[in-house]
């Protein structure tokens, strides 16, 4: 188990600013880069602490505000138990930040995440991984067949939208993916009915790409995130028994 310290840094980005959390080794040392893409409710206790967990793994891990044209973290104030059926007003606030971030920004910032990551002595060479939660689960597809060369794993868990019928949908990047996928999909989740979970099977099994999709029974959009009233226990841990897998096969 790796000592793990957590350290605060800006990233430059073509449109300004990103603060970010990173979670590496204590002694500094060079490990594995992982991309830790946020849900909607960003960068917060619960977060890092998944960003410290992954490094104790042995990786170094990025975390940036995705949100960052909106302000620096915490880009909206949140109660410290998030329940968004008792609070409507929570997705009030973040739903137009989701929209406001277009997969062409998200791209163009996920290429300064993917310099930093490269440049940074807390991060061995190489291509690295990522791994994205709810919203980030769109972030992490998009980036794995948008940057192939850099990313040698990517995971998604809870992920939203994920094959559409826009012509931007995350899906169709799939004939560009080299890296080994996995997803984790929430049964209860209405931003990913059947007939998306099968488009995405279908798009990655065509462009033959190494994936493995899985339902998680009885999880709702949110499963892992244990400050959230979406939490449920069995599909976070299963998700961390996934997660780390693939960070085991891959590096």
């Amino acid at each position: 188990m790796t000592s793990v310290q957590g350290t605060a840094v800006d990233i430059t980005t073509e449109d300004g600013v990103a603060d970010a959390y990173v979670a590496h080794a204590a002694d500094g040392s060079p490990r594995p880069g992982v991309l830790l893409y946020m849900d909607a409710f960003g960068i917060r206790p619960h977060l890092t602490g998944m960003a410290d967990r992954i490094a104790e793994a042995g990786y170094t891990v990025l975390v940036p505000n995705t949100f960052y044209r909106h302000g620096r973290t915490p880009v909206v104030e949140l109660p410290e138990f998030i329940d968004p059926e008792a609070r409507p007003e929570i997705w009030g606030k973040v739903g137009p930040l989701i929209m406001s971030l277009t997969p062409d920004l998200a791209m163009r910032d996920a290429a300064a995440y993917l310099q930093w990551l490269a440049d940074s002595p807390l991060v061995a060479d190489g291509p690295v991984a990522l791994t994205g939660y709810c919203m980030g689960a769109r972030l992490s597809l998009l980036t794995a067949g948008t940057y192939p060369d850099r990313v040698a794993a990517a995971a998604g868990f809870h992920g939203g939208q994920l094959a559409t019928d826009a012509p931007d949908s995350p899906h169709l990047v799939a004939e560009h993916i080299t890296a080994e996928l996995y997803f984790g999909h929430a049964d209860q989740d209405p931003s990913l009915p059947p007939e998306q979970i099968q488009r995405l099977e279908d798009a990655l099994t065509a462009a033959g790409v190494r994936h493995r999709c899985e339902v998680y029974p009885g999880a709702h959009h949110g499963y892992t995130q244990a400050d959230t009233s979406s939490y449920q226990k069995e599909g976070a841990e299963r998700h961390w028994t996934a997660l780390l897998d693939l960070l085991k096969r891959t590096f």
